[in-house]
Formats: structure tokens, C-alpha cells, sequence
């Protein structure tokens, strides 16, 4: 017997339901075979099949954000370190609660490790858990199921091996070992014994068991074993430091802060401490002995820079105490762990390198990740910019502070320019939820183009408004993990304003506007402006855009602000004063790309009367790029070089460079190059005028080239020396190219290095082999292309042992950039017997995708012939 509903009560429910809601159906029965099958996806028209197929997989593509089975409330890690092995070995004491559901099993994020034990702990006593590991996770079976009112504590004994399973990074992370030993056997010259981590995005899970993800959060301490000649240098504070009578010694680094679990790191190596301080917080600086007096210069306005940040935000720097420290190596420019930056050796600088240091952005950037990304941190790598889109705007706010407005805008274009760039490959959200790796969210979508975003939104609001905004962002997340939704809102809150609109097309689609505008300035007291959005709208939003125009009458400056808001429009300007130039967007502020006409006049009057030192450049660089041959162009050229803005002075230096014809067409030119050489207070542009000096008259500046030779400034010094070795008039060239060549800064080495291949020198392999030792970074990069080209023009100076170091550095760096100089270098040799071979196997043996494709483009005729 089974229960059925009779057929004449189904019906009178349907005429009852038809009556009540005649407007709608309800069920609709079909007659169906029973032998009939559902319509499989592949049997339908093509066009549907493909439509369900891009739903289904933006379904089972979606990058959600870590699902919370548990609360890591405490990590307690206890680490000792084998150098010869490379690997670290690990006691973990880990405190946890379930979330919210009740939970039986326990899964932790563990990288390649050897785990030896897994218990649970009960008081004094270990109850061991069985568990089964896959090589990237731990899943531990617990005795009982907990509820969230239960906390628990596990023990994990492990060994991880950091160097097993590596797998390519990012173009900003460009590794994902998490742990780094550097030079542990002590087998490379010239370089130091270190460790250190790089856990963003997920690659502290290779040192330490762990919930490995954004939206995590935890108190942690971790002491360090290690040799007792090394420092260690690690989250919060010092707790304490024991000699254990065996060499060795035991510190303890004690967070009392909670942060996430990327942000935790080590730092081992010989290091001098550098003391500093902000208002009575400590802010240390660690480098290597030789580079001590240049930290000083380097890191020298990072407390001013805390109470910058602490006073423009209303919210004070957050945590215990603020360290930098520069290693080798690093396989990032910055990472900035909580209480603990680490930055790329580029930052190690002598004293008298220190002189030209330019590293206030990054040290801004990462200490703003403090709050942006540390104190609130984006619950999941799809809203990575809610971290670095601030950390890149803060680059902006110091520069503003520090060195004005105007090098600040240029910066800020600098930014937009890289954006640009990278749009013309890649448009994507902003906040994209659809990536194969979170490495892939580290681009200058979520950096520049964030930044971009901000600035705009704080140009629209207002400063007291952007700023209350931050305030009342960070006040009410502080501690936690956030989404795009999250500002957007404190953002409302503050200003009463409905910014949805804003987020969805800044935040939440990709592209950027397309402006075509045009001025009719036929009512001089009236200007009409014509602007369109010509972006392609089935990929763009038709943006609501507000922007700015500006005109200048009887040397006073008026602004207006418009919106924006269709595919074509008409802007009635009411300047009521007779206007002859109308700015739109003087100020670049604008992420677009702006199209219009405007002639030589309109640059002209825009470099004479702008007082924006951004737009007076754009006039300059379009004037010459455009009116070169012009001589009333290169008077104004002329003027340019009394500009007081340095970036304009520098412009104007670079294009007479360019413009042989304007050196006789400027008046005074060569005496004013003169004065801007010895006094300029800008080093870099002093470079450009001995350049032109040298172009000049080379014979007659050589004396003041011998003086410039040892000036402070390696931008000048190593400029005068390139200038005078230059010159085959100057018959002791040699000896004085001597005199330089244990100077180990990469300015001086390539004016010798260059005079060296030049004139075809004798007797320089050494010098060249001793160089190469001893040059590492950013300056290996610029000096690999000299290196080579000295062996293949003198081959009998050691051609093949610079072929073999060549290739072990171009199969072997850890810096991609460095791999890809070294292959270049080496295919100057490719001739060679078996050096060709050696090219192909360093093509097909190499990971890295920027890398490899430049290699393929080198090898692509000798490919194609095979």
C-alpha cells in the first residue's frame, strides 16, 4: 500500500490556487514517456551550451574567501635551524576554538613537511591523534567533537623543508619557499650566512603549521635557536635571551597583538642595531656592518614618518615597536611584516651612497601596510587592493608632505603611466574573485590603479572627508578582516553620501574611461566644453566622472568641478572673465586617457601661467616632442631650466640633449649648464648638465670633470668620470681609471667598465671577475651587459670562464631579472662551440614566465632552424 494524494483533490487545490493568484502559475505538469531522459547540456544549440557552461564554471571558479572551521587564537613555535639540510626543525603549540559549527577534525596548512607527532593536550599530559597528511595539509582526528565554548591545544613536532616543491611566484613575489637560507654553507664570496621569510601570500605554511589565510588571526610567539654570533629579529618585542652554554642561544619574541598569520616572520643574520626611536617606541634599523652609516641616511625619516601617518589618520601606529631590516636576496622589493619590514638589498647603501637615496616611497609603503593590511587586512587575496592600493597611495601622501605637491604629481603620474601600461595586456576588476593563484592579484591593477583610485575619491571628497573616512575605516575594523564593502560603507557613514556608484565602477569592474572633449571658444566669457566616453562599453562602464577644469586670468587660478555622466556631453563653463586656454584635468588627476587638440599656443600659455609643476611638464615634453624644430620652443626650453621644480629643470636638460640644433639657439645656455652642474641643488640634474657640458665643449670642462670625479654624490661623480675617459684628448685616462678601480659602486664601475671596452684595454679580466663578485641586485642587472662585452671583444682575457659564469648565473639567480641580463650576456658568445646548447637548456630548464619568454625571443631563429 503506498499514501497518494487523489487526483480530484490535486485539482481542487489547482482551481483554489488559480483563484487566489490568477496571475501567476504555479506548477505546470507536463506529460512525460517514462522512458524519456533529461536533455543532456551537449544536446542543446550551441549558443545555450556555451551560456551555461561560462555560468557553471563562474561557479565552480569563485575564489571565496578561507572558510572558518576554526579560531586560531595562539601560535607558540619553538625553531632551530639545520644549515647543511636547509630545513627547519619545528615544535608548534597551537591554541584554537571551533568558529561556530561544532567540528571533529582539525586541518592545518603545512607545506612539505615531515611531521613527526601530532597531540593533543589535556593539562600536563599529551593525548597523540592519529592524522593524515597530504603534503600540504594536516588533517588531525580529535578524540571528541568540540563546540565553539571549547578551546583546544595541540602540539606538532615537524620538520619542514623549505626548498622541496617550490613553485614559481609572482611579477611582486617572485618565489613561494616561504623560508630562505642564504648562503647556509658559507660557499659564496662576498656574500653573508642569513635566513629569512617571505610569508604573503600563503608560504609561511612552509615553516610553520598554521590556518594560512587572510581572514585569520592570532597572538603568536616564537623562539629561535640559532648560533650566537647571529641576531634574530622577529614580531612584537624581545622577551628574552639565554646562552645555552652550547654556542648557540635561544631568543623569545613574544606578539601580544593579533595579525595574520602571513605577516609572522624571522629574520637570522649578522646584523648591527641601529637605535631610533618615536616617541619613546622603539624604531631600530638592521643591516650588514658595512652599510651602518648609510642606514642611518636611508631609514632616517621613518619616525617622522610614524607620527606623519599617526597625525593624518587620527589613529596612532598600532603596534609595539617598528624595525626595518635589509636582507639578500629578497625575492620581493618589501614585505611589511607585522612590527617587521624586511627590504631587498637595494637598500644597502654606504654612507656616501646614502647621499642619493630615493627609497622614501617603499619605506612609506610598507609602513603604511601597519594599518592598511596589518592592523586591517583584506579577508581574502580578491580584495588585495583594500592593502596595497593605500600602501601605494601613502608613496603619494609623504611625497605631498615631505617634498610638496608638485613631486608628489609626478609620482603620482609615474603610477598611472605604469597602469596604462599594463591595461594595454590585462583589463580586470579591481576586485576579482576569478584568479588561478593568489599571486596573480599582486599587479598594477591592485597597486597603481588602487592608488589611482583613491586619489581620485579624495580629490572628489575633499580632505576632511577622505580623511574622517580613514579614520572611522580603520577605528571600526581595527583587528579584523575586511571586504571592499567595508570602506565603501565607513566611507557613507561619514559623508551621508550614497558612493555605490563610485565602488562599482572604480572597485568592482575593469577598464578605464576614454575622454574625447573639445573647447569652443567663441563666447571668450563663456567656454563650452564637448566631452564623450569612448571606452567599449560591453567590456567598460559608462562612467559617472567627476573632473575639473581650470583657466588662469590676471595671474589668479579658478577651478570648477563638472560630472560627468553620459556618452556625450555639453558643459556651459560661465568663466564670465574672457578665457583663451581652458585646462581640463590640469592636475592629472583623472585615471582616463584624454584626447583632444591643442596647439602650440595652448602649451605655451600652459607652461607660462600653470602653477602646477605636472602640468607645466606635460607642456614642456609635449612642446618638444612635438615643436622640436621651432626655435621659440627651445627658448622656452631655455626657461625651463630655471623652473623650480627640479623634475622641469631636468626635462629641459634631457631634451636639448636630444636637440643638437638648441645648443647655440639658447642664450647663455653653456654658462648657466655651468652654474647648474656645480650648484644645482637636485643631484640628478647636475648629472644631465656635465653630460651636456661634455657634449659641449669636452676639452675645456675637463679640469672641472677631475674636480666633479670626487664629489659626494656618486650620480655626479661617476657622470664626471664617464665624461673624461671619454675624451681621447686626455692622455692620462688610464691612470686616472686606475685610480677609481676599487670602487665597488655601480655608477663608477660602468664608466670603467665601459672605457675599458671601448678602447679594448689589456690586461682588465681580473678587474671584471673581481667586479662581478662583488656587485649584487639591481646593480648585477646593469653590469652583466658590460661584463660580457668585455670578453667577447678581448677573448683572450678568460672568454671562457666568464662563459661558464654567465651561465651558472643565468641558470641559478633567484632574481629573474639577473637571469635574463646573464642569458643576454651569453648570447654574445653563442657562437661558441656549446654555447648554444647551454642557452637551450637554461630556456628549457627555466620556471619563471617573463623569464623564459624573453630567453624564447633570443633563441626563437636558432629554434626555428631546429
Amino acid at each position: 500500500m503506498r499514501l497518494d494524494t487523489p487526483k480530484v483533490l490535486l485539482t481542487f487545490f489547482a482551481i483554489l490556487l488559480w483563484s487566489c493568484q490568477s496571475s501567476k502559475t504555479v506548477i505546470t505538469e507536463v506529460e512525460q514517456d517514462d522512458n524519456q531522459l533529461i536533455e543532456p547540456i551537449s544536446d542543446l544549440d550551441q549558443e545555450r551550451s556555451d551560456l551555461i557552461n561560462l555560468l557553471e564554471s563562474r561557479i565552480s571558479e569563485y575564489q571565496e574567501s578561507r572558510r572558518r572551521d576554526f579560531d586560531l587564537l595562539h601560535s607558540d613555535l619553538e625553531l632551530s635551524f639545520d644549515f647543511g639540510q636547509e630545513q627547519v626543525e619545528g615544535l608548534a603549540y597551537l591554541t584554537l576554538k571551533p568558529y561556530f559549527f561544532p567540528q571533529k577534525e582539525l586541518v592545518l596548512d603545512a607545506k612539505d613537511f615531515d611531521v613527526h607527532a601530532f597531540s593533543l593536550i589535556n593539562g600536563d599530559s599529551d593525548q597523540p591523534l592519529n592524522f593524515r597528511y597530504d603534503g600540504k595539509k594536516i588533517t588531525a582526528y580529535l578524540p571528541q567533537t568540540y563546540s565553539s565554548n571549547d578551546t583546544l591545544k595541540v602540539r606538532i613536532k615537524y620538520t619542514a623543508k623549505p626548498n622541496e616543491n617550490v613553485r614559481p611566484g609572482s611579477k611582486a613575489i617572485t618565489d613561494t619557499k616561504g623560508l630562505y637560507f642564504i648562503n647556509a654553507r658559507g660557499e659564496e664570496k662576498n656574500k653573508p650566512t642569513q635566513i629569512w621569510t617571505q610569508g604573503e601570500t600563503e608560504h609561511n605554511s612552509k615553516w610553520f603549521p598554521t590556518i594560512d589565510a587572510p581572514n585569520e588571526r592570532a597572538t603568536q610567539e616564537i623562539k629561535l635557536t640559532v648560533d650566537s654570533q647571529y641576531r634574530t629579529i622577529s614580531n612584537g618585542v624581545l622577551k628574552s635571551s639565554v646562552e645555552n652554554g652550547d654556542s648557540t642561544r635561544t631568543d623569545h619574541w613574544y606578539m601580544d597583538l593579533p595579525h595574520a598569520p602571513y605577516l609572522a616572520a624571522v629574520v637570522v643574520g649578522d646584523y648591527v642595531e641601529i637605535e631610533d626611536e618615536w616617541e619613546g617606541m622603539q624604531v631600530n634599523y638592521y643591516v650588514e656592518k658595512e652599510f651602518e652609516q648609510g642606514a642611518k641616511k636611508v631609514f632616517q625619516n621613518t619616525p617622522e614618518m610614524i607620527g606623519f601617518f599617526s597625525d593624518l589618520l587620527g589613529v596612532r601606529y598600532p603596534w609595539q615597536k617598528y624595525d626595518q631590516v635589509v636582507v639578500r636576496d629578497f625575492v620581493s622589493g618589501a614585505m611589511e611584516n607585522t612590527t617587521i619590514t624586511v627590504f631587498m638589498e637595494e637598500l644597502n647603501l654606504n654612507e656616501r651612497e646614502a647621499i642619493d637615496s630615493e627609497w622614501d616611497g617603499i619605506i612609506a609603503h610598507e609602513l603604511f601596510h601597519q594599518w592598511f593590511g596589518n592592523l586591517v587586512t583584506n579577508e581574502s587575496w580578491s580584495n588585495l587592493t583594500l592593502n596595497e592600493a593605500f600602501a601605494n597611495y601613502s608613496e603619494y601622501l609623504w611625497y605631498e608632505y615631505k617634498e610638496g605637491r608638485d613631486e608628489a604629481d609626478l609620482h603620482h603620474v609615474s603610477e598611472m603611466e605604469q597602469y596604462f601600461s599594463e591595461a594595454k595586456e590585462k583589463q580586470v576588476d579591481l576586485i576579482r574573485f576569478y584568479y588561478d593563484d593568489g599571486e596573480d592579484m599582486f599587479d598594477s591593477h591592485s597597486y597603481a590603479k588602487g592608488g589611482r583610485i583613491l586619489h581620485m575619491l579624495r580629490r572628489h571628497l575633499g580632505d576632511e572627508a577622505f580623511f574622517a573616512s580613514l579614520n572611522h575605516y580603520l577605528e571600526k575594523h581595527a583587528f579584523q578582516s575586511v571586504e571592499v564593502h567595508k570602506l565603501r560603507l565607513a566611507f557613507e557613514e561619514v559623508t551621508g553620501m550614497d558612493l555605490n556608484w563610485y565602488f562599482n565602477q572604480w572597485f568592482l569592474a575593469s577598464g578605464h574611461p576614454i575622454l574625447e572633449y573639445e573647447v569652443d571658444y567663441s563666447q571668450p566669457d563663456n567656454l563650452l566644453l564637448t566631452m564623450a566616453q569612448r571606452q567599449d562599453f560591453t567590456t567598460t562602464p559608462l562612467y559617472r566622472l567627476p573632473f575639473k577644469v581650470s583657466w588662469y586670468s590676471n595671474g589668479k587660478r579658478y577651478e570648477k568641478e563638472f560630472i560627468l555622466d553620459k556618452a556625450w556631453q555639453q558643459f556651459a563653463i560661465e568663466n564670465q572673465q574672457e578665457v583663451s586656454d581652458l585646462y581640463v584635468d590640469e592636475a592629472v588627476e583623472l585615471l582616463a586617457e584624454k584626447r583632444s587638440f591643442r596647439g602650440k599656443s595652448h602649451f605655451i600659455n600652459q607652461f607660462r601661467s600653470s602653477g602646477l609643476g605636472v602640468a607645466r611638464y606635460e607642456a614642456l615634453d609635449s612642446l618638444a616632442g612635438m615643436f622640436g624644430e621651432d626655435m621659440d620652443v627651445a627658448a622656452l626650453v631655455g626657461q625651463g631650466l630655471e623652473d623650480d621644480f627640479w623634475a622641469i629643470r631636468e626635462l629641459a636638460v634631457m631634451n636639448i640633449a636630444k636637440n643638437p640644433t638648441w645648443l647655440l639657439a639658447i642664450e647663455g645656455l653653456e654658462n648657466r649648464l655651468f652654474e647648474m652642474a656645480e650648484n644645482d641643488p637636485k643631484n640628478t640634474v647636475r648629472l644631465g648638465a656635465i653630460e651636456l657640458l661634455s657634449i659641449m665643449d669636452a676639452d675645456k670642462y675637463s679640469p672641472a670633470f677631475l674636480r666633479w670625479m670626487n664629489d659626494p654624490s656618486y650620480y655626479v661623480a661617476g657622470t664626471a668620470l664617464s665624461a673624461y675617459l671619454e675624451n681621447e684628448e686626455n692622455l692620462n685616462r688610464e691612470e686616472i681609471a686606475k685610480r677609481y678601480e676599487s670602487d665597488k659602486n655601480i655608477r663608477m664601475v660602468v664608466a670603467l667598465a665601459d672605457y675599458y671596452i671601448r678602447e679594448e684595454i689589456e690586461g682588465k679580466g681580473d678587474w671584471f671577475n673581481e667586479r662581478l663578485e662583488s656587485i649584487s641586485g639591481q646593480s648585477l642587472y646593469y653590469y652583466l651587459g658590460y661584463y660580457g662585452d668585455y670578453f667577447v671583444k678581448m677573448p683572450s682575457e678568460g672568454a671562457w670562464e666568464a662563459i661558464d659564469r654567465l651561465y651558472g648565473i643565468a641558470k641559478g639567480h633567484r632574481a629573474n631579472y639577473v637571469r635574463i641580463a646573464a642569458f643576454m650576456g651569453l648570447f654574445g658568445f653563442i657562437d661558441e662551440e656549446g654555447v648554444l646548447e647551454k642557452a637551450r637548456e637554461i630556456w628549457n630548464n627555466e620556471q619563471d614566465e617573463m623569464a623564459k619568454s624573453y630567453q624564447e625571443f633570443f633563441l626563437s631563429t636558432y629554434l626555428e632552424e631546429n
